[in-house]
This record gives C-alpha cells, structure tokens and sequence, in this order.
C-alpha cells in the first residue's frame, strides 16, 4: 500500500511526541510512586454498614438502634427478588446525606445505628425459621435495642410482633401497605406473607393504612378482627392532617410499625414484589410517621418487599432513606 511522504512525516512526529510524553511521565511519576500518588487522591470507601458509619456511632453496644437484616423469600408468588431487598438497601444507605433538613441535625450522631450480620432464612423448615426471627427480636429488645428488621418478604412481620408484644403489653400495629394480608392460610401455608396480617392480629390489634388490593374473603372478615382500615381510596385525595389525626386516635400507645414498600404507589416504588397503583406518596408516608412517633411510642419497625431492580436504584434508596429518617423521628425529635 502506498503511504504519502506528508503522512509518513506525521505519523512520525506524532510517534516522538508520544515517546516524549511518556519519558517524562516516568521521570515525574517513578514507577514504585505512580500509583500510590494516584490513588492518594482517591476518598477511601465507607464502612460497609447502614450509613457507611464510623465505630463510634455503629458499635453494638453504644447504639440504640440495630438493622436486622432478613433476606426472606420462602412464599412469594408473583415478583422474586425480596431476598436481595436488605443487602440493596444497606448498600443505597452507604450515599445517603446524614443530615436532615426536616430535623436540622444528623440523627446518627444522637442515636448509634449497630448493623447486624444477615440471618439465614434459607437453610430449615419455615417454621424453624420463625422460630429463629422470633429469638433474635426478642434478644435485641431484652438488649434495649430499637430493631429495624430489613426484608425480604412480609411473612417476617408476624414473628417480630409477637417477640415486641411479649416486651410490650400494650402493642399495637401500624401496617403501611397495598395488600390487606388478611387470609387466613394462602396455598394452604398459614405462614404465607399473604397472611402476615392475619398472624399479627391474633397477637395484638392493628391499624392498616393505605390498603387497595384484597380478597373477597378477606373483606367479610374484616368486621369480626382487630384491625381498623384506612383505604387508600378515601385518604390519598383527603387533608393529610385530617385523616392522620384520625390514624393516631386509633393506635395505641406503644407501637410496632411496619412498612410493606408496595403501600407506596407503583409509580413511586415499582420494585415489589406485587406493586399496586392508587397508593400513598413519599410525604404522606413520612408525615404518618413523624406524627405517630411524636404523639405514641413507636418500640420497634420493619422495612419489607423491596425487590431491587438491576440498575434501577431509586426505590432501594427510597426504603434507606425512610428508615434513617424513621430513626430521626422516633429519637430526635424535641
């Protein structure tokens, strides 16, 4: 092939500049030196904990809250991917802004925010497996410790109620979701998350909040079980402030909050396992929160059925952010 002698003669120059160049990188940078100055201008990555926290504010024994990892997934009949939910959601945690505008402080630095290895909810019959979620709820509160169990699926719920309401005469619940939960057995497995709600109510009474989506068996029993229903229908038109008054009259003093992430509308969070149009926003949530943390005691939580997407992060940083500043409303507020 022919090469012009004006091309030749560039591509000559360009090769010295390029010998030239390197020669006095080497002569800037020697080669035991290169890369350590490179990397020095690099942050060093956080702890790998809820927060990304330092020792001093996530030691077991100084903090006052514990995350609970619970990477369930044993009944789900629709979506998969609720036992990726903890690990995603500690992950999306490690980028949050731990300053909160709403409280004007870092609640970390009040509360201590510990960060519990994952249970193994595989190996083991389901039953043994409630067993073992009801032994490690109860150890964390006999500790003093605030648990906020990270799911995995909503079937988690019922174990941890019964552990707090051993502690707690007086629980009650608050159940933030889409689905009422309320059959009696689904699939012949009373233990489905399809009838986490159910369970709780034989424990202690509940106020559910933002339900749209049931069975027609459910909605006869309902008149005859503990619980009181907020439909979504009539509140997420309604005065936030009106129908939350109306949510604190009927819960009791101490409180168990769970947070089924499909109450949250599926525009809002796509990534459940069965997400539901018509559901409640991010600051209607957070409102409810707050105002039931500041007028009750809220003793215990759990964060369920987030089903993280591949290179979909916003929902796995949604349900961070609601359990820090879940935290932030039940220990900072004045």
């Amino acid at each position: 092939m022919y090469v012009s002698r004006e091309i030749l003669g560039q591509k000559i120059i360009c090769g010295l500049i390029d010998i030239t160049n390197r020669a006095a990188a080497k002569e800037k940078f020697p080669i035991s030196l290169r890369g350590a100055r490179i990397m020095s201008r690099y942050t060093p990555m956080p702890p790998d904990n809820f927060g990304g926290l330092p020792e001093e504010h996530s030691s077991y024994e100084t903090s006052r809250a514990v995350i609970f990892p619970v990477p369930l997934e044993r009944t789900t009949t629709y979506e998969r991917g609720t036992r990726n939910g903890p690990a995603a959601i500690i992950a999306a945690s490690r980028h949050l802004e731990l300053y909160d505008e709403e409280l004007q402080l870092e609640p970390y630095k009040e509360i201590g925010i510990a960060t519990q290895p994952p249970i193994d909810t595989q190996d083991g019959t389901l039953s043994e497996v409630m067993t073992e979620l009801f032994t490690a709820q109860l150890a964390l509160l006999e500790d003093d410790k605030f648990p906020v169990a990270l799911g995995g699926e909503h079937g988690l719920t019922p174990p941890l109620v019964s552990a707090t309401a051993r502690k707690y005469k007086d629980l009650c619940v608050l159940h933030i979701g889409a689905h009422a939960e309320l059959r009696d057995e689904y699939q012949g497995n009373p233990a489905s998350h399809a009838c986490a709600m159910r369970r709780v109510v034989e424990t202690c009474p509940a106020v559910q909040v933002g339900i749209r989506a049931l069975s027609e068996s459910e909605a006869k029993a309902i008149p005859h079980l503990r619980t009181k229903i907020y439909w979504a229908k009539d509140i997420v038109r309604a005065p936030v402030k009106t129908w939350i008054a109306k949510v604190l009259e009927d819960l009791g003093p101490r409180v168990y909050l769970t947070i089924n992430l499909d109450g949250f509308d599926s525009s809002v969070v796509p990534s459940t396992v069965a997400p539901e149009p018509g559901g409640l926003d991010w600051h209607e949530v957070t409102s409810l929160v707050r105002a039931v943390a500041d007028h009750k005691k809220i003793v215990a939580m759990d964060v369920t059925e987030l089903a993280p997407r591949p290179g979909y992060h916003a929902a796995d940083f949604l349900a961070a952010k609601l359990v820090y500043k879940s935290l932030g409303y039940v220990f900072c507020q004045s």
